[in-house]
């Protein structure tokens, strides 16, 4: 593609033609073969997402989210509560298929309808949701609804640069990583250094196709273990 000029011979970005703000993220679910997605509810889901993050042994997996973990049921609902009235960050039940259980959560958040731009973030997958297929499915839901459903551009991920597992998962599911934000936050009364990464439009169609190749029956044996990484597909 030739390099555009303005009228002062400076070069600017390529054309979009017809371009509008894309819709907000609705509140309806998001149906796959091993989760489903639905807006997160204190009445239906607090409890049991107070049972499966509680399997965990210890607080590990809260280290680098912004909330602690609900040491008992009610702080469980009073947290599902605020989660629930939030319209960005939006967050999602994930349920698991199997059981009709929530195993965990996720939002779409820092929601940029003018330009296209959304993010994934506040993950928290219990026991029962990490390392499965449930949870690699739910994050391609959450592609699809923003890149298939509501046309957006650019979606997004960020995480505390420490934070080596939620880097290696972003590279998994197909995201680029651009840089490092230095002393971007300061939360639990330290700083954070933060990792951005993105999946772009233009990338959307192999991404997908890399997702739904892994998440097909075939791709696993007779002990539900994977033919090929997810990662391989792309």
């Amino acid at each position: 593609m030739s390099q555009r000029s303005n009228e002062y011979g400076q070069p600017i970005g390529p054309e979009i033609a017809n371009w509008s703000a894309r819709p907000r993220p609705p509140r309806t679910p998001m149906s796959g073969r091993y989760c489903r997605l639905e807006p997160v509810s204190a009445a239906k889901h607090a409890d049991e997402l107070h049972a499966a993050w509680g399997l965990a042994p210890d607080d590990r997996d809260w280290t680098y989210l912004f909330a602690e973990r609900p040491k008992n049921a009610e702080e469980c609902h009073a947290y599902v509560a605020g989660l629930e009235k939030s319209d960005d960050p939006l967050h999602y039940a994930i349920i698991d298929t199997a059981t009709g259980k929530a195993v965990g959560t996720a939002a779409h958040m820092r929601i940029d309808p003018a330009h296209g731009v959304i993010e994934v973030g506040t993950i928290t997958y219990s026991p029962l949701l990490q390392r499965t297929r449930a949870g690699t499915e739910a994050m391609y839901l959450m592609m699809k609804r923003a890149f298939d459903e509501l046309g957006y551009r650019r979606y997004e991920w960020k995480c505390d640069n420490h934070n080596e597992p939620s880097k290696r998962a972003a590279l998994r599911y197909g995201f680029t990583y651009e840089g490092l934000f230095r002393k971007a936050i300061v939360y639990k009364g330290r700083s954070r250094d933060t990792a951005w990464f993105s999946i772009i439009d233009a990338e959307w169609a192999g991404v997908k196709q890399a997702f739904e190749d892994w998440l097909a029956p075939g791709n696993f044996d007779g002990n539900g273990m994977q033919k090929t990484p997810l990662a391989k597909g792309r």
